[in-house]
């Protein structure tokens, strides 16, 4: 059961990033480009003023929730590389989605009031459709993503190849505006990555409310 966070948090300046990112085997053909990708983020997120704190997750079926780092100050997150993103088996979305944000809560709600970050960003990077799952079903991870939205203001953001996932995001709940498919390709990958990086300085500055992708 999800529990309830909604106390307004004192840290104007402080922004939590959750990324939850498909290890799935269909990620081999750009592996070498979402690790760039990611590190670019990474390394631009890091130079940005303001306190902000990176949960990292890694899932495929053969491990669908490993968290690489938790609640870590952005600029002690260290890149990753070859050793440390294996793309392997199937793609338990649903499960990892579920997981990430009762994770995500239980850690909010162990924190008190002065210690909570304003911003919370949870953000999916992906290349396909759910097929592996089996601890949630679409109704849940629906019902998880409405009730955080609309009672804890949290921002969810979902990046994808597979245009039919997108479809899906916004089934469960997610914002479209806040959806963007990219080609599986190096230049796609690489965008992606710079469009989430652009949209959270906008955000971390309090130049935008929200979260939103534009074509």
């Amino acid at each position: 059961m999800v529990r309830r966070t909604k106390r307004k948090p004192a840290n104007g300046d402080y922004t939590h990033i959750t990324v939850i990112l498909d290890r799935t085997g269909s990620m081999e053909s750009i592996r070498d480009d979402t690790i760039g990708g990611f590190n670019s983020f990474l390394e631009s997120q890091q130079s940005e003023e303001g306190r902000a704190t990176m949960t990292l997750v890694q899932f495929d079926s053969q491990d669908p929730y490993e968290v690489i780092h938790h609640f870590r100050p952005v600029g002690e997150v260290a890149p990753l590389s070859r050793e440390t993103y294996v793309p392997r088996a199937c793609t338990p979305l649903l499960d990892a989605l579920g997981r990430g944000i009762g994770d995500l809560d239980a850690s909010l709600a162990g924190l008190g009031s002065s210690e909570r970050p304003s911003k919370v960003v949870f953000a999916v990077v992906t290349d396909g459709q759910e097929n592996a799952s089996s601890e949630f079903t679409r109704e849940r991870v629906e019902a998880l993503i409405r009730e955080k939205r609309e009672e804890d203001g949290w921002q969810f953001v979902f990046l994808s190849a597979d245009l039919a996932a997108i479809g899906d995001a916004v089934s469960v709940g997610m914002d479209r505006k806040a959806t963007m498919f990219f080609r599986k390709t190096a230049g796609g990958s690489r965008r992606a990555w710079s469009s989430l990086d652009c949209a959270l300085k906008e955000l971390r500055a309090d130049r935008t409310e929200r979260i939103r992708f534009t074509k």
